[in-house]
């Protein structure tokens, strides 16, 4: 029905600082806009593209945007980076389940964190040089789920078949 329009190249690190504070501001979703007018020009711009992932990981209770958080994921060109945000998706993902609270998220919650952990470890084996986000994040994945006793891991479920006579 609209067309976009374009924004110019010189106009993309004003563009990123106010996607920035459009998520500092609790407005998600402006901030995933600008970020996607960012990309149409500069398809590659790793800044915006980590900018738009976590605007999407403050969008977790809308259906498919986990999905989309992933996508965009997997479009970031270093090994950390990926390995780094993915576990942001899934810790994020797990918490928001939990603030739900629907019928078995306790389990699914605890599932989430402990592959946001794993993720986390890989990213640890990455890092760069005085990087300690990843070793932050985990530690933080622990102490949400020392605080949240609740949380644990599904149990395993035995069948048994009848036996007719």
């Amino acid at each position: 029905m609209f067309d976009l329009k374009p924004i110019s190249r010189d106009a993309i690190p004003d563009a990123l600082e106010k996607a920035v504070r459009y998520r500092l501001l609790n407005e998600p979703a402006e901030a995933e806009s600008i970020c996607l007018d960012i990309l149409r020009i500069d398809p590659d711009n790793q800044e915006a593209l980590v900018t738009m992932l976590l605007a999407l990981t403050d969008q977790l209770a809308f259906a498919g945007t986990a999905s989309r958080a992933k996508a965009v994921v997997s479009m970031l060109k270093s090994d950390y980076d990926r390995a780094y945000y993915r576990g942001i998706v899934c810790e994020r993902a797990a918490k928001a389940l939990l603030d739900h609270g629907a019928p078995g998220a306790a389990f699914s919650s605890y599932d989430g964190l402990r592959e946001a952990m794993e993720w986390y470890e890989k990213a640890e084996a990455l890092r760069p040089p005085g990087n300690d986000d990843a070793v932050l994040r985990w530690n933080t994945c622990v102490r949400t789920l020392d605080r949240h006793p609740s949380l644990r891991p599904r149990p395993e479920e035995s069948f048994e078949p009848v036996l007719g006579e």
